[in-house]
């Protein structure tokens, strides 16, 4: 994943120093390597809480993409607001200072998240004169604050002048800033490049992110029996039922961090195509597309129709509003799953940030495709589905059974999954490119 940075950055001279912040030109982008360090090692997966682990496992388990970014000249390292075995990363000069500044040799900058330094006490903001002291002495660089900023410059000023923080933190501080700031040549160019603008949007990007959904798209099911496959789908047929909470959704589609911060539900804060409007866009002239978002089964065994595609999921969510004990998704999608796969050949087309608890339902369903959350691109989606494409993509992350094997890594004694990391079925395209 760490490809990203180059990415973002542009590729690095070959003769550069590793560990100083690299931006190649004006048509690039600073790049931060983020949640340092562990966040995804949390107890019960809960946001910012505690990641208990030892060093060995920290470093070989969680380490190793802030080590590889570094060396590609990543420009920032985000601190994460979980703790390590107790002690928060906001506030952790060991692993902030001393090794990733001195034993990684990081030369960029280290920014604090979100009112980061606030939650280092309990409740947040409660001794923030010494939360200032323990961030910006961990090796905070620069602080996110996103209100209350002449309280922090008031705070840290005290704290300098009264030698509790010595200057040459501050120094140190400014002058990884700068590196920054002169690598990315924002004292050349101070403002955006107009010129850019139509470069958002554009079609070129939009197939490429087809192709992405397309690619990504795992395949978990093809038939009750390995010689009587649902999948490819036929573009002619009498009459096809859509059905489901996330079939006519571009939020949904698109999660959380999307134009809002928790995103959004329904299809008026971007442009994109709908797995809907996708299907219509596909099959053929003649073939009746039926959406019904929540049918009763009354409605499902009445209609004659030749198979049903049933797209659900997760609402979107980010960070706190994404825990959860259960990893069940929500209502109405179950009930639509049971009322449409009951009565007709279905596939289920699922909508999810991460693996979620899809038993016994799936005995029900003739087919199930993991779409992950396939952003704006839903025509990626029935790309596949009718046989344009074949379907490729692999599982990058174990699939449960119950939530009460949690967590489950390969491996692991107890590794008894619904689907193994790396499972994906495969089909082939219908017709030739």
């Amino acid at each position: 994943m760490t490809e990203i940075v180059p990415g973002l950055q542009g590729d690095m001279p070959a003769k550069s120093s590793k560990g100083v912040p690299f931006v190649a030109g004006n048509k690039n982008v600073a790049a931060c390597a983020k949640h340092y360090v562990g966040d995804g090692g949390t107890t019960k997966g809960i946001n910012e809480n505690n990641t208990v682990i030892n060093w060995h496992d920290l470093l070989s388990i969680h380490m190793p993409g802030y080590y590889t970014s570094i060396i590609k000249g990543v420009s920032t390292v985000m601190v994460s607001y979980s703790s390590w075995n107790g002690v928060k990363m906001h506030a952790n000069r060991d692993l902030v200072t001393g090794f990733l500044k001195n034993k990684l040799r990081f030369r960029g900058f280290v920014i604090s998240d979100w009112e980061g330094i606030d939650r280092i006490t309990y409740p947040p903001h409660a001794n923030y004169t010494y939360s200032i002291q323990a961030a910006i002495g961990s090796g905070i660089d620069m602080v996110m604050v996103p209100y209350d900023y002449s309280s922090f410059i008031d705070g840290l000023t005290f704290l300098v002048k009264n030698n509790f923080i010595p200057m040459s933190r501050i120094d140190d501080a400014v002058k990884r800033i700068l590196r920054v700031k002169f690598a990315v040549g924002l004292f050349e160019n101070p403002l955006a490049d107009n010129s850019l603008v139509d470069q958002l949007g554009r079609q070129e990007h939009r197939e490429l992110a087809r192709e992405a959904v397309r690619r990504s798209l795992v395949l978990l099911k093809n038939g009750h029996y390995a010689d009587q496959p649902l999948l490819p789908l036929p573009k002619k047929t009498s009459k096809i039922l859509v059905a489901g909470s996330h079939a006519d959704n571009l939020g949904y589609q698109c999660g959380g961090w999307t134009i809002e911060w928790q995103g959004f539900s329904g299809n008026d804060l971007t442009n994109g195509t709908t797995v809907l409007t996708a299907i219509k866009n596909t099959v053929d002239s003649s073939t009746n597309v039926v959406y019904e978002e929540n049918p009763d089964p009354k409605f499902v065994k009445s209609n004659n129709f030749s198979c049903a595609i049933v797209v659900v999921g997760e609402h979107p969510y980010v960070e706190t509003k994404g825990d959860s004990m259960n990893l069940t998704i929500p209502e109405p999608g179950p009930t639509t799953i049971r009322n449409v796969c009951g009565a007709l050949k279905c596939v289920v087309i699922l909508m999810s940030g991460r693996p979620v608890v899809i038993e016994p339902d799936i005995d029900s369903m003739d087919a199930l495709v993991a779409a992950w959350l396939p952003g704006s691109e839903g025509q990626g989606v029935a790309d596949v589905l009718f046989g344009d494409y074949g379907f490729s993509g692999k599982l990058p992350r174990t699939w449960f059974k119950t939530v009460d094997q949690l967590p489950m890594n390969v491996g692991d004694p107890h590794y008894d999954p619904l689907f193994p990391f790396g499972f994906g079925l495969t089909t082939e395209p219908t017709k030739a490119y």
